[in-house]
């Protein structure tokens, strides 16, 4: 299993301090007496790169280290995978839903692995991720399979029930550090309103583009511009007219609101990205995702193919907007 070594070199360091503040995870850094970060105990790194990232000068720096194939789940029973017929299905829905829409990247579908589930076949990438560079990844092609000791964010895998929350991120403290809200008080609303699922509950996410799912989903994460989020949203109203409400943010984007949102409430969620997202992935400003409940796939498959006929060509050809003379 891969390790991390920290490395720190004193030429460049200014004592800022900063490195041991952002470290998420208690007891990890602390400063020394001569004023140079210490490190205490590299086997809790997770690989997150906050302390690396947030250092003004560069001075720290984390490396991984030890064999990356190692693979603490060989040898354990995994799950069947669903059938070539319903694999054929996912792959048809996507596909529709890509063309009709016009969209770039696939959409993800996403599974939260219970305790008492058997794992899918599925890589378990040589490094720590973030939750949501997993899901960047995956809208390109790759399906990924992360235990909690995979995740490099310790918000999420806290988020998604794999593991206690760190003391920093239950107090919002870091949050203040990161300047994201104004005080201690705002983190910790913000920290309250957010749902999280038991603790220990879940072993494992499950990332994959629909098409390549070896099981079945819980929520479909959809990336695109602003204006496929609102045909993708349209799509799910063709038959009904029905409005949805959406709770967003810029908070925990892909684990609270992409994801998590959609799978208490059984309907969909938009969100604009978050920090984390968009600080840790190539996501542009152009970007937004909507997650959805797996049982609204078929709807917006046939709601996108009607609207494609007129609505959105229509739309995109600025049927309203007269010559310029």
């Amino acid at each position: 299993m891969s390790d991390y070594r920290i490395t720190h070199d004193p030429h460049l360091c200014v004592k800022c301090g900063l490195c041991a503040a952002f470290c998420p995870i208690p007891g990890i850094l602390e400063m020394g007496e001569d004023g140079y970060p210490r490190v205490i105990s590299a086997d809790a790194c997770v690989g997150c790169q906050t302390c690396s990232g947030n250092c003004p000068k560069r001075a720290l720096a984390v490396e991984v280290t030890g064999d990356a194939v190692f693979d603490p789940y060989e040898g354990e029973e995994l799950a069947e995978s669903i059938s070539k017929e319903r694999q054929a299905e996912f792959a048809e829905l996507q596909e529709s839903i890509m063309d009709s829409l016009d969209l770039r990247w696939q959409p993800v579908a996403v599974s939260l692995i219970r305790q008492d589930e058997l794992l899918p076949d599925a890589p378990i990438p040589s490094e720590n991720l973030r939750f949501c560079q997993a899901m960047m990844a995956a809208r390109r092609g790759a399906s990924i399979l992360m235990p909690p000791h995979r995740h490099s964010c310790p918000d999420g895998t806290s988020i998604f029930g794999m593991t206690g929350v760190p003391e920093k991120l239950a107090t919002g403290e870091i949050y203040v550090l990161f300047h994201k809200v104004v005080d201690a008080e705002a983190a910790a609303r913000m920290v309250a309103e957010r749902p999280t699922l038991p603790e220990k509950s879940r072993r494992a996410t499950y990332v994959a583009p629909l098409a390549k799912t070896v099981r079945e989903p819980e929520v479909v994460v959809f990336s695109g511009t602003p204006e496929q989020m609102m045909w993708l949203c349209m799509s799910m109203s063709y038959y009904d007219g029905h409005r949805f409400d959406f709770h967003a943010s810029g908070f925990n984007s892909m684990c609270v609101e992409a994801v998590l949102l959609p799978l208490d409430s059984d309907e969909p969620n938009i969100t604009f990205g978050c920090y984390g997202c968009r600080a840790a992935t190539d996501v542009d400003e152009n970007i937004m995702f909507m997650g959805v409940p797996l049982n609204r796939l078929e709807t917006i498959a046939k709601g996108a193919a009607e609207l494609a006929k007129k609505a959105i060509p229509d739309s995109r050809n600025k049927i309203y907007v007269p010559p310029i003379m």
